[in-house]
């Protein structure tokens, strides 16, 4: 048995073929570029980039691993925003996650209209830059004619499957992503947050893992699939790639070292706090508390770019800095904050800074303030109720184990590194393999582990102390500058 699980990303796409016993038979990885027509804005094509990617990326995988395919699952970055006409055309670039931040005004407003105690109670969540219905909002105003012709809303995945399939979906987890329209306890649309949005008919609800429909002969073209092959609802890369390795117990905790940092813990019922998102699970017998800065991988790339210097030179440099970077801190705030402090606005600095210190340094810093941003989520979602058990690292991020050795070090927490870290996509395969009645527990089995040195600890206590405190401090600052910058 073979399947095949494909993963959108925000500046590539991943897909694996994966054999029964959880084995990477084939891989391949398509990337783009992402659009930013404004500050603040940050759009896919939905045909160019996603449908595109994903068609190349099947074609090549069964190039590599020719074969039948026994299911297909489709993850990608969310909550992603493509509205469609009456007859499901693309009206518009799709608006991406938090990341776009050109809703602030209408955030505002819907959380002022609903109230924070109704939103937490039914949606789960605040308004935030994530939230769908802002900017369905900052669409009818700004484009009113395109919101006029609009019938229907995807996700990422949810258009991939609708060109595979025909079907018109939403899974759970990406609708409960999905603000405010989603009613997180009940697990269903919920009304109030629909108000403004009845020409919009409502995608069919179905569970990440479910098979959903077949391959039509017209995507078997496109694709080289096989027509009739099963395609599952798919999801959010986060909770895919929370699957990859494995997270599917209660206070199983997954750390998405990439880009940007996700966090993502199984939870056995709802636990709402105004600094987290809340989320429904994998199925529905299970929920999620998730966390997600804005930018970790990104500042690494940035400080590579910037000093003309390759990876490896810097890491060598960081190695042999010493924890704390010799009195050197970082606010990874470079393209605002997501959880907890929930800043758009917010921005990155360096505080301690020295002539005494170097790209090593600057290096360094960044893989810790990265470290207290993951400690200060973890403590958060300690406070809702979801601490963690068990903390599972994946992503590019893990390569290198100067990085995971630091965050386990600043939080003082180990960490299990699987032996595949593909991510989302391997996630997805494995979501198709459950379909089809594969067993999959074996799959992925621990390969390392990264234990806290207690050597460090109170450095880095004393350095997290001073994270906490420094942002408030800057925080009025860092708005004036930001809005220098627009």
């Amino acid at each position: 048995m073979r399947f095949i699980g494909v993963d959108i990303g925000t500046s590539s796409s991943k897909g694996v073929v994966v054999d029964a016993s959880g084995a990477v038979l084939a891989s391949h990885t398509r990337p783009y570029t992402t659009s930013s027509p404004h500050p603040g804005w940050f759009e896919h094509d939905a045909d160019d980039v996603w449908w595109a990617s994903v068609t190349s990326i099947l074609q090549e995988l069964l190039k590599k691993s020719p074969g039948p395919v026994d299911g297909v699952a489709v993850s990608g970055i969310g909550p992603a925003v493509l509205l469609t006409d009456a007859r499901d055309q693309p009206l518009r670039p799709a608006i991406l996650y938090g990341i776009d931040t050109r809703a602030e005004r209408q955030v505002a407003a819907q959380n002022e209209r609903f109230g924070p105690d109704t939103l937490l109670a039914a949606v789960g969540n605040l308004l935030t830059s994530q939230a769908v219905g802002p900017k369905l909002a900052w669409v009818a105003e700004h484009e009113p004619e395109t919101f006029s012709r609009t019938r229907r809303f995807y996700s990422a995945p949810g258009w991939v499957v609708r060109r595979l399939t025909g079907a018109y979906t939403l899974d759970h987890y990406s609708a409960s992503g999905s603000d405010p329209l989603y009613e997180l306890r009940a697990q269903a649309w919920w009304e109030p947050g629909w108000a403004g949005l009845e020409q919009l008919e409502r995608p069919q609800l179905a569970w990440p893992g479910e098979v959903i429909g077949t391959v039509t002969p017209e995507a078997a073209d496109a694709t080289g699939l096989p027509a009739g092959t099963p395609v599952l609802a798919g999801t959010v890369d986060a909770l895919a790639e929370a699957y990859s390795v494995g997270c599917r117990a209660p206070g199983d905790t997954m750390l998405m070292y990439g880009s940007t940092m996700f966090i993502i813990q199984t939870v056995s019922a709802p636990t709402v706090h105004s600094g987290l998102w809340a989320a429904v699970g994998r199925t529905c017998e299970t929920f999620s508390s998730a966390a997600g800065m804005s930018t970790s991988g990104l500042i690494t790339s940035w400080l590579s770019e910037v000093t003309g210097t390759a990876f490896a030179e810097l890491l060598e440099e960081a190695r042999r800095v010493p924890a704390g970077c010799e009195g050197l801190l970082l606010l990874p705030y470079f393209a605002g904050e997501r959880t907890p402090i929930f800043d758009p606005r917010a921005r990155g600095a360096w505080v301690g800074l020295s002539l005494r210190h170097g790209r090593g340094h600057l290096y360094r810093s960044a893989l810790e303030a990265v470290a207290f941003g993951v400690r200060h989520n973890l403590a958060t979602m300690a406070d809702a109720g979801a601490r963690p058990r068990r903390l599972v690292a994946v992503g590019g991020g893990t390569r290198d184990h100067l990085w995971t050795q630091i965050v386990s070090d600043v939080t003082g927490l180990p960490q299990d590194i699987p032996s595949v870290t593909i991510g989302a996509s391997y996630g997805d395969a494995r979501l198709a393999a459950d379909a089809a009645g594969v067993n999959t527990t074996g799959w992925n089995p621990v390969a390392q582990h990264a234990r806290p040195d207690p050597t460090d600890r109170e450095v880095y206590d004393l350095l997290y102390a001073e994270y906490l405190r420094v942002y408030p401090a800057l925080a009025d600052t860092m708005h004036a500058l930001a809005d220098l910058n627009r």
